[in-house]
């Protein structure tokens, strides 16, 4: 167990290391929150068909925005792995004597590491927006967990598409195709009372409204969960024990 722990961390810190040399990503990543919150936020605030109960709609959407930024960030991080695997880094990787799990999970804690980032600019454009952010230790090592889990959930299923398809080109067009779906069907924007039926259905097994929820409930004064934060977490630890399963197997295949 420490040895697969060692060996991700090592992976964590080569990947940590690239994004060092190019942080102009991370920037280019903090505008679409900005844009949401600052835009979509300020516009649907004066909206008064949702409802969001005590909470200003900008308030009740936060952590959504939160949440939308980590999926987007990390749901496009296994185009790496299309670049490695045609560079032959993969296979050089491969023939190493490192767990294959502690490849996917070091690249996996590196994209929580950018999820941490992108919540600290949320953080600082929600408190500029005067939203109503929790600033009590639990309540920001809760969101800090959260953050940290969901990054490695849609990190490690995007590693999953880049392990079966070929190229980039399809590699992103299956990317766009799935954010704006799981997305819309949670409750990022909107609660799960005003859902039609079947999509509640579809929101219940995303595991991005779980982190919302978990968000809602540990980053907003006054925000409410719908599940407790034992069902949430221990939903998205589930989610991410069986990608990761299924991304190593798919990662050692890459070799051969």
């Amino acid at each position: 167990m420490l040895s697969v722990l060692s060996e991700s961390l090592a992976v964590a810190d080569a990947e940590i290391r690239k994004l060092r040399r190019d942080p102009t990503e991370l920037f280019s990543r903090a505008i679409q929150p900005v844009l949401w919150l600052v835009v979509f936020g300020q516009v649907f605030s004066g909206v008064r068909g949702i409802p969001t109960g005590q909470l200003r709609y900008l308030d009740y959407m936060a952590p959504g925005i939160l949440a939308q930024s980590i999926l987007f960030s990390s749901i496009f991080y296994g185009i790496a792995i299309i670049w490695e695997r045609d560079l032959g880094i993969v296979h050089k990787l491969l023939v190493t004597p490192a767990h294959r799990s502690a490849l996917v999970l070091g690249k996996a804690f590196a994209a929580a590491l950018r999820g941490l980032v992108q919540a600290a600019v949320v953080y600082l454009i929600a408190v500029s927006l005067h939203v109503a952010v929790r600033v009590q230790p639990s309540a920001v090592l809760t969101v800090v967990c959260a953050v940290f889990l969901g990054s490695c959930i849609f990190s490690t299923f995007s590693l999953v598409i880049a392990c079966i398809v070929k190229t980039r080109e399809r590699f992103m067009g299956i990317g766009q195709v799935l954010t704006m779906p799981l997305f819309f069907a949670s409750n990022a924007i909107y609660p799960l009372d005003i859902m039609p039926g079947w999509l509640r259905v579809v929101a219940t097994i995303n595991p991005l409204t779980y982190l919302v929820d978990t968000l809602r409930g540990a980053m907003i004064v006054g925000g409410v969960s719908n599940y407790s934060m034992a069902t949430s977490f221990g939903v998205m630890l589930t989610v991410f024990g069986v990608m990761l399963g299924i991304a190593a197997h798919l990662y050692a295949s890459l070799a051969r």
